[in-house]
């Protein structure tokens, strides 16, 4: 009697129950792809060949497939978590050789290197000091903590209306300590080449109907022009002139260059019948800041925030993406190699092609469905106790021929 297709069916549920096992052992690991086993009949080989009843022998595991079906997101605290909301893997590089995973639990290391609990760096397109990304081919990404340099202001623009039923102001010439000599004023904040702040006023006061004139003061001491220019307006309440920004220069010191020359847009100032407002000022000048945080956006770019108020991009992550996901090479922690039957890595910036965009302070978790699995598991033990009866009935078969007298 044969053994053979009990014992075959045996083995091939003992190795279901193994990949069940292992899939209820990650069901709680991040980025984990379930597996599944697949099995094929077995026949013997003759040379004249099986015929139409051929019996076969037994079952043999002809694969274990993962199946890389997208997992559920959830949200962390951990601004350097991430998960890929749709196809893609993160390219990390461990020792030399590169590797891809599924898991985005990503961590500094002591010289500002991305990387994740086995060290291996995350890679992507690196930044210059500027914050434009850099192409060309992926490498470790690397979080600079240098800060970032001040810029000294070039252009403002204040945006305000002045009062037409105001009087024209008594007291002359002008005198930013007199109130009585100009109608109103606002202020801004400018900075030097050094990231120094000053602090400019500008008063405006009126000369004339529909006319006003501009004066100007830095840190608490007026401009040496007066004025630094003359407003008119129309009958609508329009500027009409200037049509050109204001140039306005202040002493910032000998170690600043002794002056700041800069343009101030006053395009959409207005003379209505309505009380002095200022709408809005801005400037583009600020000062030098240290990294105060930063995060990925769905694209992969990490944009670092500095205590001035900016931000500036720091690197971009880069993620790779296969033909056949399931040729890949597990290497455990999380971890694939490119294997024969994958295809060759093709690489891109999250959100772009087949590539699934980016989610920060997020991660993917297993995919695997840990009920379907326990009543797998239940399947796959009754497949063996009917595997063994078999075995069990052979036995007993051959023990009646063996008692023929």
């Amino acid at each position: 009697m044969s053994f053979q297709d009990g014992l075959s069916g045996l083995n091939a549920a003992a190795r279901n129950l193994d990949v069940i096992g292992n899939n209820v052992a990650n069901s709680s690991t991040v980025g984990a792809k379930t597996s599944r086993a697949e099995f094929a009949d077995v026949y013997a080989n003759a040379l004249s060949g099986s015929g139409n009843g051929a019996v076969g022998i037994g079952v043999a595991v002809s694969s274990i497939a993962q199946q890389f079906t997208q997992g559920d997101i959830s949200t962390t605290q951990n601004p350097m978590d991430m998960a890929i909301n749709g196809r893609g893997f993160f390219r990390t590089s461990l020792n030399g050789a590169v590797q891809y995973s599924r898991n985005g639990q990503f961590r500094m290391d002591k010289d500002g290197n991305i990387v994740n609990a086995q060290g291996a760096n995350l890679t992507g397109y690196a930044a210059d000091s500027a914050g434009k990304i850099q192409g060309g081919a992926p490498n470790p990404l690397q979080i600079s903590q240098a800060d970032i340099s001040p810029k000294a202001t070039a252009t403002t623009m204040a945006q305000f209306n002045l009062d037409a039923g105001a009087a024209v102001p008594t007291n002359t010439p002008f005198s930013s300590t007199d109130p009585s000599s100009y109608n109103n004023s606002n202020s801004m904040s400018v900075y030097d080449s050094l990231g120094r702040q000053h602090q400019v006023t500008l008063y405006y006061g009126k000369t004339s109907a529909n006319n006003w004139a501009v004066y100007g003061a830095a840190d608490g001491t007026e401009l040496v022009t007066k004025p630094l220019a003359n407003l008119a307006f129309d009958a609508t309440g329009s500027l009409t002139s200037p049509t050109a920004p204001i140039n306005v220069t202040i002493p910032v010191g000998a170690d600043a260059g002794s002056n700041l020359t800069f343009t101030a847009d006053v395009s959409t100032a207005t003379q209505f019948g309505a009380p002095f407002s200022t709408t809005n000022v801005t400037q583009d000048g600020y000062g030098s800041g240290r990294l105060s945080g930063f995060s990925a956006d769905t694209s992969g770019v990490i944009v670092g925030r500095y205590t001035n108020g900016q931000t500036k991009a720091l690197g971009q992550v880069v993620l790779a993406n296969f033909v056949n996901p399931q040729g890949l090479t597990p290497l455990g922690n999380n971890a694939w190699s490119e294997g024969a039957g994958s295809g060759q890595p093709t690489l891109g910036v999250p959100g772009t092609g087949t590539l699934g965009p980016l989610q920060a302070q997020a991660l993917e978790n297993s995919n695997v469905d840990l009920t379907g699995e326990l009543v797998n598991m239940i399947t796959a033990q009754r497949v063996y106790q009917a595997n063994a009866q078999t075995i069990k009935t052979h036995d007993q078969l051959l023990q009646t021929i063996v008692n023929l007298r």
